[in-house]
């Protein structure tokens, strides 16, 4: 990971947050809203670098991309809100904070999940965004990827695990993290080619890689993280008795795995020549992480 790549991701962030901001200033003055703008902050903002960057591939303005990269770290943040909950993973923490159900209630946390869902799909569909077409592609995408195909479906399937007859197997396992982390991370990376109406094979190739990667990385951070750096607590699906990628493959093959993936990533990538040296980075840190 560069510098530059770092200088990046930060500036992705920042405007992203400063998006989310502004379309939540005039809303009301009541929990459900504060709940919102608690579960938004923070977080190394991933996925809204990956439209960002994406789309700076693609010659689209940074003023018409930070609305779908904060459309996805809205939807991000709202599935981590009703992740948490009781009937879900049962998290008292989320990036070192309290959970919002801690902090403020159940039905707080599944209204601010909901309205953070729904304003994700008003960002979508601005006029800023690009034409008609653009956003409704975008709103179209979106719904597939954080729906029953994808995001939504990866979750059930990782709850039916809980109390399956037996441990998930490696295939199994990598078609769940394909909804539960994967389809998001695929939105993300593609948008920009969605938002200049163009080819999306090079960045669904790209994405494919890196959402795996990303999910192996967390399954080996889990085993050799350290909670104050990760925000969330560790070693629950070992205690569980879930079956993981690196209960399946072993730590070494773990890794070794992940590092597959993210030369496989890059490669993706060849389209775009040196301009896409902050995506390469961006797939070498998500197995390169902390948190």
């Amino acid at each position: 990971m560069t510098d530059g790549f770092q200088a990046a991701l930060d500036r992705a962030a920042a405007e992203t947050q400063a998006a989310l901001a502004q379309a939540m200033s005039g809303l009301a003055d009541v929990p459900i809203v504060h709940a919102m703008r608690y579960a938004v902050a923070g977080g190394k903002g991933l996925r809204g670098f990956l439209v960002l960057e994406s789309a700076a591939l693609h010659d689209v303005a940074r003023a018409s991309a930070v609305w779908p990269a904060a459309a996805i770290e809205a939807i991000h943040a709202y599935s981590l809100v009703h992740d948490d909950l009781p009937c879900m993973d049962d998290d008292d923490l989320r990036r070192g904070q309290p959970t919002v159900h801690r902090k403020w209630d159940d039905a707080t946390a599944v209204l601010a999940g909901d309205a953070l869902q729904t304003l994700a799909f008003e960002f979508c569909a601005r006029e800023e965004v690009g034409s008609a077409d653009v956003r409704i592609d975008l709103v179209q995408s979106l719904a597939r990827a954080a729906g029953a195909e994808g995001m939504v479906l990866g979750q059930a399937l990782d709850i039916a695990a809980e109390t399956a007859d037996r441990p998930l197997t490696l295939d199994e396992i990598t078609t769940l993290q394909a909804g539960k982390t994967g389809a998001l991370i695929g939105w993300a990376a593609e948008a920009g080619a969605r938002l200049a109406a163009a080819d999306t094979a090079p960045l669904r190739r790209y994405a494919s890689a890196l959402g795996l990667a990303f999910q192996i990385a967390d399954d080996i951070l889990d085993v050799e993280g350290e909670e104050e750096h990760v925000g969330k607590a560790l070693r629950k699906d070992a205690s569980a008795g879930k079956a993981t990628f690196v209960s399946l493959m072993g730590i070494e093959g773990a890794k070794a795995r992940a590092q597959t993936l993210v030369e496989e990533a890059c490669d993706a990538l060849a389209p775009y020549g040196d301009r896409a040296h902050n995506l390469r980075d961006a797939a070498r840190f998500v197995i390169a992480r902390r948190n």
